[in-house]
């Protein structure tokens, strides 16, 4: 089974916001998905699972191999907690895999009403020693995810002082944050939302400025170029060319973040980083072949310009991590294939303007990138339509090579500008 470490291999985790992307996730490679219920977990504003979509979504990845993680790494306060009892106990009687604390109150109701349970321990909770560690392990812990500030010699210095059996997870692809370890009070200083309960407006990606003492009114960007004003932006991690040396530092899950992404983001990455892993545990060489695969891939969705963030060492404010905010996006996203009818059409559910006559993308699970044009395009009554300008659409297509289920329909930008999309 795939959620078995396959000789050794370090596990790849990959976020979900919805069913949707749980499930692309799961056939684009994860042997594991994160997922986060309606309360409890950090990603408030996420759209998140009801207990019937977590129900349906477990089930899913179980008959595949693949493991359900739920997030419930709230910093809890006194009026949280019974109703966090109420929810350890209806998680419990789904059967996720493993659930993912912070706080040492939500972790003992957890120990106590999940028993059996794996507890894991979030990167929020600013885990940076091998003390730490060994503290979360006698109290039950099986795993703890580092912080994003260690670098790879401290995380093999943990490794080399823990218990064989506990498990270390570590982010090595996605956004980074501004604030020690996620612990930001921005938010909840300027909006009174409160980061560490779930409710992040990430104020760190708001322009600002400064006034000097006996200037009122004279507003100084803090930095400016033709990009805007950025003065805590981060780039994104990115450590797809740096398999080896996370395999040698003793890391047991390669974390991505993201589960406020799109399904293309959790195919993409997903798929990048399952062929990457898979060819270095086959061979080094067939791994460090193959690189310039991997940077053309990682990139054919949205996200910031990479970085290594802290692995190697201290990053420069400048050089390494703060600079712009500016996303790259070379592919559009639209939409999956749900199911193949008998005359050989496809039917999906649109996410983004398309027309018949334009040239797409099938981006399948095998790592196959394959051209195809839209041929013909149908509603749900059977009328056939030129376009569909209707986000969330369900559509039947003809295309001029067959799909298959679960394949993902994108276009690449500089199409999406010849074949004269709409927003």
């Amino acid at each position: 089974m795939r959620n078995e470490k396959r000789k050794g291999k370090p596990e790849l985790l990959i976020p979900a916001g919805s069913l949707e992307v749980l499930k692309t996730a799961v056939i684009f490679g994860a042997d594991a998905v994160y997922i986060g219920g309606e309360a409890f977990g950090l990603r408030a504003k996420a759209k998140n699972f009801s207990m019937q979509e977590m129900k349906e979504g477990i089930a899913f990845a179980h008959a595949r191999g693949v493991r359900v993680y739920v997030t419930a790494n709230i910093f809890a306060h006194n009026g949280d907690l019974k109703a966090a009892a109420d929810y350890f106990r209806e998680l419990n009687g789904i059967g996720p895999d493993a659930l993912i604390i912070s706080d040492p109150g939500m972790f003992l109701l957890a120990k106590e009403l999940c028993p059996g349970m794996e507890l894991h321990i979030s990167t929020q909770a600013n885990n940076t020693n091998y003390g730490t560690y060994r503290f979360w392990w006698d109290l039950g812990a099986r795993r703890v995810v580092s912080a994003r500030e260690l670098t790879l010699a401290e995380i093999k210095e943990i490794r080399q002082n823990i218990p064989q059996e506990m498990e270390i997870e570590t982010f090595v692809h996605g956004a980074m944050c501004i604030s020690y370890s996620g612990r930001c009070l921005l938010s909840n200083y300027f909006t009174g939302r409160d980061a560490n309960r779930g409710a992040c407006t990430h104020p760190c990606r708001w322009k600002y400025a400064v006034v000097e003492e006996t200037r009122p009114g004279e507003y100084l960007p803090v930095y400016e170029n033709e990009r805007g004003t950025f003065l805590f932006n981060s780039k994104d991690l990115c450590m797809v060319e740096h398999i080896p040396e996370l395999v040698d530092a003793g890391i047991d899950s390669f974390k991505v973040e993201g589960r406020m992404k799109t399904a293309l983001y959790a195919a993409t990455v997903a798929r990048t980083y399952r062929m990457a892993i898979d060819d270095y545990f086959e061979s080094p060489d067939k791994y460090r072949e193959h690189l310039p695969l991997y940077r053309e891939e990682i990139v054919k969705c949205t996200c910031r310009r990479f970085t290594t963030g802290f692995f190697y060492a201290k990053p420069d404010q400048d050089a390494q991590v703060y600079e712009e905010n500016t996303y790259i996006s070379e592919y559009v996203y639209l939409g999956t294939i749900e199911e193949v009818l008998p005359d050989g059409s496809c039917r999906i559910t649109q996410r983004n303007k398309f027309s018949v006559g334009d040239e797409v993308e099938l981006m399948r699970p095998d790592g196959q990138n394959v051209p195809v044009r839209v041929l013909d395009m149908k509603t749900e009554d059977g009328e056939s339509v030129e376009s569909c300008p209707h986000p969330q659409q369900a559509l039947f297509l003809t295309l001029s090579e067959p799909g298959s289920q679960y394949d993902l329909l994108r276009v690449k930008m500089s199409l999406r500008s010849a074949n004269s999309f709409g927003e």
